[in-house]
Protein backbone atom coordinates (compact mmCIF):
# COMPACT_ATOMS: atom_id res chain seq x y z
CA UNK A 1 0.00 0.00 0.00
CA UNK A 2 1.40 3.10 -1.01
CA UNK A 3 0.36 6.02 1.32
CA UNK A 4 2.00 10.05 0.78
CA UNK A 5 4.21 10.67 3.04
CA UNK A 6 5.72 13.69 5.25
CA UNK A 7 8.97 13.89 3.65
CA UNK A 8 6.77 15.37 0.29
CA UNK A 9 4.37 17.56 2.32
CA UNK A 10 4.77 21.11 1.99
CA UNK A 11 4.91 22.30 5.61
CA UNK A 12 6.47 25.60 5.43
CA UNK A 13 4.40 28.42 7.12
CA UNK A 14 1.49 25.85 7.77
CA UNK A 15 -0.53 24.20 10.59
CA UNK A 16 0.72 20.54 10.20
CA UNK A 17 -1.20 18.45 12.98
CA UNK A 18 0.65 15.17 14.16
CA UNK A 19 -1.25 12.39 15.70
CA UNK A 20 1.59 10.55 17.60
CA UNK A 21 1.57 8.05 20.16
CA UNK A 22 2.41 9.52 23.56
CA UNK A 23 0.58 6.68 25.83
CA UNK A 24 3.66 6.18 27.70
CA UNK A 25 4.13 5.04 31.70
CA UNK A 26 3.82 7.80 34.07
CA UNK A 27 4.77 6.67 37.85
CA UNK A 28 4.72 9.65 40.38
CA UNK A 29 4.03 12.17 37.91
CA UNK A 30 6.92 11.86 35.48
CA UNK A 31 7.31 9.80 32.25
CA UNK A 32 8.77 6.33 32.98
CA UNK A 33 10.24 5.28 29.91
CA UNK A 34 10.75 7.85 27.53
CA UNK A 35 10.86 5.82 24.37
CA UNK A 36 7.96 6.95 22.32
CA UNK A 37 8.01 9.98 22.94
CA UNK A 38 11.49 9.83 21.13
CA UNK A 39 9.95 8.14 18.42
CA UNK A 40 7.70 11.02 18.17
CA UNK A 41 10.81 13.55 17.77
CA UNK A 42 11.78 13.29 14.20
CA UNK A 43 8.08 14.48 12.27
CA UNK A 44 8.06 16.81 15.28
CA UNK A 45 11.47 18.44 14.28
CA UNK A 46 10.91 17.88 10.37
CA UNK A 47 7.80 20.50 10.66
CA UNK A 48 9.21 23.14 13.41
CA UNK A 49 12.71 23.18 11.40
CA UNK A 50 10.37 24.47 8.46
CA UNK A 51 8.57 26.80 10.37
CA UNK A 52 5.05 25.04 11.00
CA UNK A 53 2.98 25.70 13.66
CA UNK A 54 2.87 22.19 15.27
CA UNK A 55 -0.35 20.99 16.89
CA UNK A 56 0.42 17.71 18.60
CA UNK A 57 -2.28 15.16 19.53
CA UNK A 58 -1.93 11.81 21.79
CA UNK A 59 -3.66 9.73 23.98
CA UNK A 60 -3.00 8.40 27.40
CA UNK A 61 -4.30 5.18 29.17
CA UNK A 62 -8.02 4.60 29.26
CA UNK A 63 -9.96 7.30 30.63
CA UNK A 64 -13.70 7.91 31.01
CA UNK A 65 -14.77 9.48 27.64
CA UNK A 66 -15.64 13.04 27.44
CA UNK A 67 -14.50 14.69 30.73
CA UNK A 68 -11.32 15.16 32.40
CA UNK A 69 -9.10 13.18 34.65
CA UNK A 70 -6.08 14.96 36.40
CA UNK A 71 -4.85 11.03 36.40
CA UNK A 72 -4.51 10.60 32.26
CA UNK A 73 -3.40 14.51 31.98
CA UNK A 74 -0.36 14.37 29.39
CA UNK A 75 0.89 17.39 31.19
CA UNK A 76 3.82 15.20 32.56
CA UNK A 77 4.35 14.24 28.71
CA UNK A 78 4.31 18.14 28.17
CA UNK A 79 7.01 18.11 30.21
CA UNK A 80 9.12 15.29 28.85
CA UNK A 81 8.50 16.81 25.49
CA UNK A 82 9.84 19.91 26.04
CA UNK A 83 13.37 18.59 27.15
CA UNK A 84 13.60 16.87 24.36
CA UNK A 85 13.08 19.76 21.95
CA UNK A 86 14.90 22.01 23.96
CA UNK A 87 12.19 24.39 24.23
CA UNK A 88 8.39 25.21 25.60
CA UNK A 89 5.92 23.01 24.57
CA UNK A 90 2.66 23.88 25.96
CA UNK A 91 -0.45 21.41 27.13
CA UNK A 92 -3.35 23.41 25.96
CA UNK A 93 -6.38 21.29 27.58
CA UNK A 94 -9.30 23.04 25.80
CA UNK A 95 -8.18 23.06 22.29
CA UNK A 96 -11.14 22.14 20.16
CA UNK A 97 -12.19 25.50 19.32
CA UNK A 98 -8.76 26.64 18.52
CA UNK A 99 -5.14 26.50 18.90
CA UNK A 100 -2.88 29.59 19.44
CA UNK A 101 0.59 28.46 18.07
CA UNK A 102 3.17 30.31 15.82
CA UNK A 103 5.01 29.02 12.89
CA UNK A 104 8.55 27.26 14.48
CA UNK A 105 6.41 26.38 17.95
CA UNK A 106 4.49 23.20 19.03
CA UNK A 107 1.57 23.02 21.40
CA UNK A 108 0.06 19.26 22.60
CA UNK A 109 -3.28 19.04 23.10
CA UNK A 110 -4.46 17.45 26.25
CA UNK A 111 -5.49 13.80 25.96
CA UNK A 112 -7.88 13.22 22.78
CA UNK A 113 -9.90 10.13 25.15
CA UNK A 114 -11.03 13.48 26.88
CA UNK A 115 -12.99 14.66 24.26
CA UNK A 116 -16.50 12.87 23.85
CA UNK A 117 -16.86 11.05 20.47
CA UNK A 118 -12.84 10.03 20.20
CA UNK A 119 -13.63 6.02 20.19
CA UNK A 120 -16.53 6.08 18.49
CA UNK A 121 -14.55 7.62 15.62
CA UNK A 122 -17.22 10.51 15.32
CA UNK A 123 -17.40 11.93 12.15
CA UNK A 124 -18.19 15.57 13.60
CA UNK A 125 -15.25 15.00 16.16
CA UNK A 126 -12.65 14.50 13.35
CA UNK A 127 -14.07 17.48 11.26
CA UNK A 128 -13.71 20.08 14.44
CA UNK A 129 -9.91 18.40 14.67
CA UNK A 130 -9.45 18.72 11.23
CA UNK A 131 -11.00 22.79 11.39
CA UNK A 132 -7.33 23.38 13.06
CA UNK A 133 -4.86 22.69 10.30
CA UNK A 134 -3.39 22.96 6.50
CA UNK A 135 -2.02 19.41 6.58
CA UNK A 136 -2.71 16.09 8.92
CA UNK A 137 0.05 13.69 9.71
CA UNK A 138 -0.39 9.97 11.19
CA UNK A 139 2.70 9.17 12.59
CA UNK A 140 1.26 6.99 15.72
CA UNK A 141 1.65 3.22 14.68
CA UNK A 142 0.70 2.24 18.20
CA UNK A 143 -3.16 3.56 17.24
CA UNK A 144 -3.22 2.89 13.98
CA UNK A 145 -5.40 -0.92 14.16
CA UNK A 146 -7.70 1.65 16.07
CA UNK A 147 -10.75 3.51 13.65
CA UNK A 148 -10.95 6.61 16.17
CA UNK A 149 -11.29 10.33 15.95
CA UNK A 150 -8.04 11.70 16.01
CA UNK A 151 -6.58 8.59 13.92
CA UNK A 152 -9.89 8.18 11.03
CA UNK A 153 -11.85 10.61 11.49
CA UNK A 154 -9.78 13.81 11.09
CA UNK A 155 -7.45 12.34 8.27
CA UNK A 156 -10.37 12.07 6.49
CA UNK A 157 -11.43 15.37 6.93
CA UNK A 158 -8.42 17.29 6.79
CA UNK A 159 -7.38 19.29 3.93
CA UNK A 160 -4.42 16.92 3.27
CA UNK A 161 -2.95 13.80 4.79
CA UNK A 162 0.30 12.05 4.88
CA UNK A 163 2.17 9.48 7.02
CA UNK A 164 4.68 10.64 9.42
CA UNK A 165 8.35 9.09 9.34
CA UNK A 166 7.71 6.47 12.36
CA UNK A 167 4.50 5.01 10.95
CA UNK A 168 6.30 4.24 7.60
CA UNK A 169 9.09 2.78 9.18
CA UNK A 170 7.01 0.41 11.11
CA UNK A 171 5.15 -0.59 7.61
CA UNK A 172 8.16 -1.45 5.74
CA UNK A 173 9.81 -3.15 8.97
CA UNK A 174 6.91 -5.87 8.68
CA UNK A 175 6.39 -5.77 5.11
CA UNK A 176 10.75 -6.72 4.83
CA UNK A 177 9.70 -9.77 7.44
CA UNK A 178 6.17 -10.89 5.66
CA UNK A 179 6.95 -9.41 1.97
CA UNK A 180 9.74 -11.65 0.39
CA UNK A 181 11.70 -12.12 3.70
CA UNK A 182 14.87 -14.03 4.20
CA UNK A 183 14.19 -17.83 4.62
CA UNK A 184 13.66 -19.41 6.75
CA UNK A 185 11.30 -17.42 8.72
CA UNK A 186 11.16 -17.76 12.51
CA UNK A 187 7.74 -16.56 14.21
CA UNK A 188 8.00 -16.37 17.94
CA UNK A 189 4.87 -16.01 20.07
CA UNK A 190 4.23 -15.68 23.98
CA UNK A 191 1.69 -14.66 25.45
CA UNK A 192 -0.76 -15.51 27.99
CA UNK A 193 -3.83 -16.77 25.74
CA UNK A 194 -4.08 -18.33 21.73
CA UNK A 195 -7.54 -17.11 22.09
CA UNK A 196 -6.15 -13.56 22.26
CA UNK A 197 -3.48 -14.21 18.94
CA UNK A 198 -5.39 -17.00 17.38
CA UNK A 199 -5.41 -14.82 14.07
CA UNK A 200 -1.94 -13.81 14.63
CA UNK A 201 -1.16 -17.54 15.29
CA UNK A 202 -3.04 -18.72 11.90
CA UNK A 203 -0.92 -16.19 9.60
CA UNK A 204 1.91 -17.11 11.13
CA UNK A 205 1.45 -20.93 11.01
CA UNK A 206 0.59 -20.32 7.21
CA UNK A 207 3.80 -18.21 6.72
CA UNK A 208 6.53 -18.53 8.37
CA UNK A 209 8.97 -21.98 8.27
CA UNK A 210 9.22 -22.07 11.82
CA UNK A 211 6.82 -21.17 14.47
CA UNK A 212 8.23 -21.23 18.54
CA UNK A 213 6.10 -20.87 21.11
CA UNK A 214 5.79 -19.67 24.48
CA UNK A 215 3.93 -19.08 27.50
CA UNK A 216 0.24 -19.67 27.73
CA UNK A 217 0.30 -20.33 23.82
CA UNK A 218 2.90 -22.74 24.12
CA UNK A 219 0.87 -24.40 27.23
CA UNK A 220 -2.33 -24.77 25.07
CA UNK A 221 -0.68 -26.41 22.37
CA UNK A 222 0.90 -28.76 23.96
CA UNK A 223 -2.83 -29.45 25.56
CA UNK A 224 -3.81 -29.92 22.23
CA UNK A 225 -1.71 -32.80 21.82
CA UNK A 226 -3.31 -34.72 24.51
CA UNK A 227 -0.62 -33.84 27.09
CA UNK A 228 -1.85 -33.29 30.85
CA UNK A 229 -1.21 -29.32 31.97
CA UNK A 230 -1.59 -29.63 35.66
CA UNK A 231 -2.33 -26.45 36.99
CA UNK A 232 -0.70 -24.64 33.86
CA UNK A 233 -2.56 -21.48 32.33
CA UNK A 234 -4.18 -23.04 29.34
CA UNK A 235 -7.64 -22.56 27.19
CA UNK A 236 -8.94 -26.22 26.68
CA UNK A 237 -11.78 -24.84 24.49
CA UNK A 238 -9.31 -23.78 22.21
CA UNK A 239 -7.77 -27.09 22.12
CA UNK A 240 -9.35 -27.68 18.84
CA UNK A 241 -7.91 -24.50 16.42
CA UNK A 242 -4.43 -24.99 18.59
CA UNK A 243 -4.74 -28.13 16.65
CA UNK A 244 -4.94 -26.26 13.32
CA UNK A 245 -2.18 -24.13 14.29
CA UNK A 246 -0.23 -27.57 14.75
CA UNK A 247 -1.35 -28.98 10.94
CA UNK A 248 -0.13 -25.62 9.66
CA UNK A 249 2.40 -24.62 6.93
CA UNK A 250 4.94 -23.74 9.28
CA UNK A 251 6.96 -26.34 11.95
CA UNK A 252 5.79 -26.04 15.46
CA UNK A 253 8.60 -26.13 17.96
CA UNK A 254 6.80 -27.91 21.01
CA UNK A 255 8.64 -27.28 24.56
CA UNK A 256 10.04 -30.66 25.47
CA UNK A 257 10.89 -29.32 28.91
CA UNK A 258 9.99 -26.48 31.22
CA UNK A 259 10.32 -24.66 34.80
CA UNK A 260 7.74 -26.08 37.36
CA UNK A 261 6.11 -24.36 40.38
CA UNK A 262 3.26 -24.70 42.59
CA UNK A 263 2.44 -21.01 41.81
CA UNK A 264 4.20 -17.96 40.72
CA UNK A 265 4.65 -16.64 43.82
CA UNK A 266 6.79 -19.87 45.20
CA UNK A 267 10.24 -19.23 43.01
CA UNK A 268 11.72 -21.54 45.53
CA UNK A 269 10.19 -24.37 44.60
CA UNK A 270 11.09 -24.49 40.94
CA UNK A 271 12.01 -27.34 38.92
CA UNK A 272 13.39 -28.39 35.78
CA UNK A 273 11.41 -31.51 34.64
CA UNK A 274 10.11 -32.82 31.22
CA UNK A 275 6.89 -31.76 29.93
CA UNK A 276 5.47 -35.25 30.23
CA UNK A 277 5.59 -34.91 33.98
CA UNK A 278 3.91 -31.98 35.05
CA UNK A 279 2.47 -32.90 38.15
CA UNK A 280 -1.60 -31.77 39.13
CA UNK A 281 -0.41 -29.14 41.21
CA UNK A 282 2.08 -27.70 38.92
CA UNK A 283 2.39 -24.46 36.50
CA UNK A 284 4.51 -24.62 33.56
CA UNK A 285 6.24 -21.11 34.35
CA UNK A 286 8.90 -21.40 31.84
CA UNK A 287 10.26 -23.40 28.88
CA UNK A 288 12.87 -25.31 30.23
CA UNK A 289 16.78 -25.22 29.31
CA UNK A 290 16.71 -28.15 26.51
CA UNK A 291 13.91 -25.88 24.73
CA UNK A 292 15.63 -23.21 24.81
CA UNK A 293 18.92 -24.97 23.31
CA UNK A 294 15.91 -25.81 20.06
CA UNK A 295 14.79 -22.58 20.40
CA UNK A 296 18.20 -20.68 20.43
CA UNK A 297 19.37 -22.88 16.97
CA UNK A 298 16.17 -21.93 15.02
CA UNK A 299 16.71 -18.48 15.75
CA UNK A 300 20.49 -19.33 14.74
CA UNK A 301 19.57 -20.86 11.56
CA UNK A 302 16.90 -18.63 10.50
CA UNK A 303 17.02 -15.84 7.84
CA UNK A 304 14.27 -13.28 9.69
CA UNK A 305 12.69 -13.72 13.02
CA UNK A 306 9.50 -11.41 14.49
CA UNK A 307 8.76 -12.06 17.96
CA UNK A 308 5.83 -10.94 19.91
CA UNK A 309 5.90 -12.43 23.36
CA UNK A 310 7.41 -13.25 26.20
CA UNK A 311 8.37 -17.15 26.59
CA UNK A 312 7.55 -17.28 30.28
CA UNK A 313 7.05 -15.17 33.52
CA UNK A 314 9.68 -13.29 32.67
CA UNK A 315 9.13 -10.83 35.65
CA UNK A 316 10.31 -13.31 38.34
CA UNK A 317 14.30 -14.41 37.86
CA UNK A 318 13.42 -18.15 38.51
CA UNK A 319 11.37 -18.36 35.11
CA UNK A 320 13.42 -15.85 33.37
CA UNK A 321 15.66 -17.95 31.92
CA UNK A 322 13.79 -19.08 28.83
CA UNK A 323 13.33 -15.63 27.78
CA UNK A 324 16.36 -14.22 28.23
CA UNK A 325 17.87 -17.16 26.31
CA UNK A 326 15.80 -16.50 23.43
CA UNK A 327 16.40 -12.86 23.98
CA UNK A 328 20.30 -13.60 23.77
CA UNK A 329 19.71 -16.01 20.86
CA UNK A 330 18.00 -12.93 18.94
CA UNK A 331 20.16 -10.55 19.43
CA UNK A 332 23.02 -12.83 17.99
CA UNK A 333 21.25 -13.65 14.82
CA UNK A 334 22.60 -11.72 11.94
CA UNK A 335 18.79 -12.43 10.25
CA UNK A 336 16.57 -9.61 9.99
CA UNK A 337 14.83 -9.05 13.13
CA UNK A 338 11.85 -7.12 14.26
CA UNK A 339 10.32 -7.64 18.02
CA UNK A 340 7.14 -5.54 19.34
CA UNK A 341 4.58 -5.94 21.97
CA UNK A 342 5.33 -4.12 25.34
CA UNK A 343 6.18 -7.30 27.69
CA UNK A 344 8.28 -8.28 24.64
CA UNK A 345 10.33 -4.62 24.16
CA UNK A 346 10.41 -4.52 28.33
CA UNK A 347 12.06 -7.67 28.38
CA UNK A 348 14.84 -6.81 25.43
CA UNK A 349 15.29 -3.67 27.54
CA UNK A 350 16.13 -5.50 31.38
CA UNK A 351 18.58 -7.69 29.63
CA UNK A 352 20.42 -5.11 27.80
CA UNK A 353 19.70 -6.18 24.50
CA UNK A 354 17.34 -4.01 22.62
CA UNK A 355 19.75 -2.05 20.70
CA UNK A 356 21.01 -5.01 19.07
CA UNK A 357 17.25 -5.64 16.83
CA UNK A 358 16.67 -4.54 13.73
CA UNK A 359 13.74 -3.21 14.22
CA UNK A 360 11.42 -2.52 17.52
CA UNK A 361 7.92 -2.36 16.78
CA UNK A 362 6.28 1.14 18.66
CA UNK A 363 2.67 -0.59 19.00
CA UNK A 364 2.04 -4.33 19.88
CA UNK A 365 -1.62 -4.01 19.43
CA UNK A 366 -1.27 -2.41 15.31
CA UNK A 367 1.39 -5.22 15.30
CA UNK A 368 -0.39 -8.47 16.03
CA UNK A 369 -2.95 -6.75 13.54
CA UNK A 370 -0.96 -6.65 10.78
CA UNK A 371 0.50 -9.77 11.73
CA UNK A 372 -3.09 -11.42 11.38
CA UNK A 373 -3.61 -9.44 8.25
CA UNK A 374 -6.25 -6.92 9.31
CA UNK A 375 -6.44 -3.53 7.70
CA UNK A 376 -5.49 -1.27 9.91
CA UNK A 377 -7.66 2.09 9.46
CA UNK A 378 -5.43 4.76 10.15
CA UNK A 379 -3.05 3.52 7.12
CA UNK A 380 -6.17 2.88 4.84
CA UNK A 381 -7.44 6.62 5.41
CA UNK A 382 -4.48 8.20 4.09
CA UNK A 383 -4.56 5.76 0.80
CA UNK A 384 -8.48 6.04 0.04
CA UNK A 385 -8.97 9.57 0.87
Amino acid sequence: MIVPALSSAVVTGRRVMIRADLNVPIEKGRVANDQRIRAALPAIRHCLDRDAAVIVLSHLGRPAEGSFDARYSLAPVAEELSRALGGPVPLQRDWLDGVDVAGGQAVLCENVRFNAGEKDNSPELGKRMAALCDLFVMDAFGSAHRAQASVHAVARAAPEACAGPLLLAELRALQAVFSDPPRPLAAIAGGAKISGKLGVLRSLASQADVLIPGGGIANTLLGATGLELGASLAEPEMFAEARRVLSGRAEVLLPLDAVLAPSPDSPRSARIAPVEDVRPHEMILDIGPRTAEIYAQAIADAGAVVWNGPLGLFEVEAFAGGTRKVAEAVAASPAYRIAGGGDTLRALDEFGLASELDHLCTGGGAMLAWLKGSELPGVAVLHTR
